[in-house]
């Protein structure tokens, strides 16, 4: 080995040295006889490190060898939370965090072990950020990307398809998209530079409007201003919409419920880490007051920070949910840097909400579910043929200024040839119209979730509602009970 290879090499090892003792010697909750048994396997792994470095028929690349056994015990973990971050993860990381980075504007995850569905490993969409290439593309949440530019990504790492996905602005990209069993479609996408949204707002007569997109350190403040205009304009109802929101920052999810509660727990995090036991308690005062009946819409790609707001507004009795099955992320990463280059993120508590559920896994079930009408295999057949004969998209370009009635015409039209649902075809037509716009905040016409919402609130049995409501835990219990029993 030169000079320079043997520089690197004892780079490599120190590195590998200071992971096993994060991993083994520092963090707490190991006994004397664990510690002296992990103490053992570092051993053990420098021994075929060095063994693999002089021995092996080719010579090799020390970092490669190493992010291949870090790598190794975090997939062990089976925790797709938990993971080596090497350079380009942790420079997809900060981008995020600042809240600028180029890409398609898709939030994916990946399965790092066999899927229990039996599904091939692909990439799987979160959810789209709204006003992306990724979200006017009309990729839903549940997608899956099969291939990226003719790459099929079940053999793909994370690594290789944030590398393709986020990059150069005006580059384009080709995806390969699977929904549901059979519909099977191409989408080409262009990258752009993606400003991660936080806070859209409007007063629907006398009900407040509150969409928050992302938990980021602007949005308390943007909600702020958007209650106060709320506020000013005498609202009697507030919705606060926390569909499609993956999460983001705790302490933004933190300031977001202290707008609603008057004092007590709002989120509590439990650890082998005894600094990580943690209760996040509301402040003694609200912006939006007691008797102001609050809905909060959710669904199955509401996550992580969206499920802390969702949880405690219910267990504290101060919202109504409606819509869907949350995610159920219920799990406290901590990012550990390595070198200023790379590090690993990694799972370090659980949270649970103010009656000690945890929904890891789980997720959080709506008071009142409301659901968008599923694709049958029939349907799928259809809406591919469709899809693939391109005539919305030819619709559009012919009528950029399309009538609701010109819409309505040719979604009938396309219903005598496909046989799909009416009111799914003319929202499909609408939003390729809308492809080059800034989606609306809402959509009364065709959003039944939001419809139910109003529905509740102008209904006048909003307390009685609230009253029949049951605390998470409870909820989670029954569901156990149940399934036990089913079991026996």
């Amino acid at each position: 080995m030169d000079n320079t290879n043997n520089k690197s090499y004892k780079w490599v090892w120190i590195t590998v040295t200071v992971i096993f003792c994060l991993f083994f010697t520092i963090i707490p909750g190991l006994s004397a006889q664990s510690r002296i048994r992990a103490s053992a396997y570092g051993t053990m792994m420098e021994e075929v490190f060095n063994s693999i470095l002089r021995n092996y028929v080719d010579e090799v690349d020390p970092q490669v060898i190493f992010e291949g056994a870090v790598n190794g015990m975090f997939n062990a973990l089976e925790d797709p939370y938990s993971a080596y971050l090497s350079e380009s993860d942790l420079g997809d990381l900060r981008h995020t965090t600042e809240g600028i980075f180029g890409g398609v504007g898709l939030n994916i995850t990946k399965a790092t072990t066999p899927r229990p569905d039996g599904k091939p490993m692909w990439v799987e969409v979160a959810s789209p950020i709204e006003d992306t290439p990724g979200w006017r593309a009309g990729i839903n949440p549940g997608d899956f990307i099969v291939e990226i530019n003719d790459q099929p990504t079940e053999t793909m790492s994370m690594d290789d398809v944030l590398g393709i996905l986020r990059g150069t602005p005006g580059e384009q990209v080709k995806l390969l998209i699977r929904r549901g069993e059979r519909l099977e479609f191409p989408v080409t996408i262009t990258r752009a530079v993606i400003e991660v949204p936080t806070v859209k707002h409007a007063m629907i007569g006398d009900i407040g409007y509150l969409k928050l997109i992302s938990f980021t350190p602007m949005t308390a403040s943007r909600a702020i201003e958007a209650i106060n205009e709320f506020r000013e304009n005498n609202y009697k109802g507030l919705i606060l919409d926390l569909r499609y929101n993956y999460g983001g920052r705790l302490d933004s999810a933190i300031a977001i419920a202290n707008l609603f509660l008057d004092g007590g727990p709002i989120v509590r995090t439990r650890s082998r880490i005894r600094n990580e036991n943690r209760e996040w308690t509301a402040r003694r005062s609200t912006l939006v007051p007691a008797d102001i009946p609050v809905i909060v819409l959710i669904n199955r790609a509401s996550a992580s920070a969206s499920e802390i707001v969702a949880g405690a507004l219910k267990d504290r009795g101060r919202a109504y949910l409606v819509g869907e099955n949350t995610f159920g992320k219920g799990s406290v990463q901590q990012v550990f840097p390595i070198t200023n280059e790379t590090g690993f993120r990694m799972t370090i508590a659980r949270y649970y909400t103010p009656s000690d559920a945890n929904i890891d896994k789980i997720g959080i079930p709506p008071d009142r579910e409301v659901k968008f009408p599923e694709y049958t295999e029939e349907d799928a057949e259809h809406l591919n043929e469709l899809i693939n004969a391109n005539k919305i998209p030819e619709f559009a370009a012919q009528n950029p200024q399309a009538t609701s009635a010109q819409i309505e015409a040719f979604a009938r039209t396309l219903q005598r040839d496909y046989q799909l649902d009416l009111a799914l075809l003319a929202r499909l037509i609408r939003n390729e119209l809308r492809r080059t716009e800034i989606a609306p905040t809402y959509d009364l016409e065709y959003d039944i979730q939001l419809q139910e919402a109003i529905n509740i609130l102008r209904g006048g049995n909003y307390e009685q509602l609230m009253r029949e409501s049951l605390p998470l835990n409870v909820i989670l219990e029954e569901a156990e009970a149940e399934d036990a029993f089913a079991a026996s």
